[in-house]
C-alpha cells in the first residue's frame, strides 16, 4: 500500500484518531471483525491491514509506511505477534498517540518472540509444524498451527467448529517473525494499554503481565484464551476505546471519522 504524499496536511488538533488494527500470526484482518463493528458503531474510522508475516523488520516497515499515509492521530493496536510489529512500526511516529496490546508480544530492544518464549514457555512450542517455502530466488521456513492443536492451544474459548475454521484458513508465519530481534520499543515513549487473557495457552498470562508491567501499560485481565478479539470483542473494543479517548476527541456515534483513510 503506497504512502500518501509527504506534503499531506495533518488533521486539526483534537480530531478523533484513526484506529489501526494489526493481526498476529496464523490469522488475517477478519479476526478483528467483531471489534471493528463495535468501533465503527462508535463513529471511529478503522483500518485492519494485512500483516505480511514475513519477518519482524519487514513487517514493521510495511505497517510503518501505512501509518505515514494516515492524516491525524492514530491509535495502533496489535494482537499476538502483531504487538511486536506495532512496537517497531510506531517508533518515531508522533502521530501514534496510543498503543494497545491484545494478548500480545511486547519485546524490548534486543528481544525476540523466541527469546521471550524461552523465558515464558507456552504450549505453542509443540503446536506448530515447519514447512519449507520458495518464492523465486528466496526460500525459508513457514510455521503452521497443527490442525489438532488449534482448538486446545490457540482458540480453546471458541466452539470447536469455529476453531477448526481458523485452522483451515490460517496464514503461515515465517520463522524470521519470531527470531528477529527488536531494534526499537515504541512502548517506552508512547502510552500503552494491555489486555491479558487468563486462559491464554499461546502466550502465557505470566508473560503478558510481565510485559505490561514493564511498559507501565494500563492493564485489564479477562477470562479468555488467546483469541480474545474473536471470543470477547466487547472487552477488546472497550479497552481500545479507552486508549482512543486518551488520544483525541470522541466522534459522535453513527458518524465516520474523516481524519484518516478509509480502507
Amino acid at each position: 500500500m503506497p504512502a500518501a504524499p509527504a506534503a499531506a496536511q495533518s488533521a486539526p488538533s483534537g480530531a478523533a484518531p484513526t484506529i489501526v488494527l494489526v493481526h498476529g500470526a496464523f490469522a488475517d484482518g477478519s479476526s478483528w471483525n467483531g471489534v471493528i463493528e463495535r468501533l465503527e458503531r462508535r463513529g471511529y474510522t478503522v483500518m485492519a491491514p494485512a500483516n505480511p508475516l514475513r519477518g519482524l523488520h519487514s513487517d514493521a516497515a510495511y505497517i510503518s509506511s501505512l501509518l505515514k499515509s494516515i492524516k491525524g492521530p492514530v491509535v495502533l493496536v496489535g494482537h499476538s505477534y502483531g504487538g511486536a510489529v506495532i512496537s517497531s512500526a510506531a517508533a518515531g511516529n508522533s502521530q501514534v498517540k496510543s498503543l494497545v496490546y491484545i494478548n500480545a508480544l511486547m519485546p524490548d530492544v534486543g528481544e525476540s518472540g523466541m527469546s521471550l518464549s524461552a523465558r515464558f514457555p507456552s504450549a505453542l512450542a509443540t503446536a506448530t509444524e515447519s514447512v519449507r517455502y520458495r518464492t523465486g530466488d528466496t526460500s525459508g521456513t513457514d510455521l503452521y498451527l497443527k490442525r489438532n492443536k488449534v482448538h486446545p492451544v490457540f482458540a480453546a474459548c471458541l466452539p470447536a467448529a469455529q476453531a477448526n475454521l481458523l485452522g483451515v484458513t490460517q496464514r503461515p508465519v515465517a520463522t524470521a517473525a519470531f527470531s528477529e530481534k527488536a531494534k526499537v520499543a515504541a512502548w517506552k515513549d508512547i502510552p500503552s494499554w494491555a489486555l491479558v487473557g487468563r486462559q491464554d495457552m499461546t502466550i502465557t498470562p505470566e508473560q503478558e503481565r510481565f510485559e505490561a508491567k514493564r511498559a507501565h501499560s494500563h492493564t485489564v485481565e479477562i477470562d479468555s484464551c488467546h483469541v480474545s478479539l474473536i471470543a470477547r470483542p466487547d472487552a477488546v473494543a472497550d479497552l481500545i476505546l479507552k486508549a482512543a479517548g486518551a488520544a483525541g476527541s470522541t466522534p459522535q456515534p453513527g458518524t465516520s471519522g474523516s481524519n484518516g483513510r478509509i480502507k
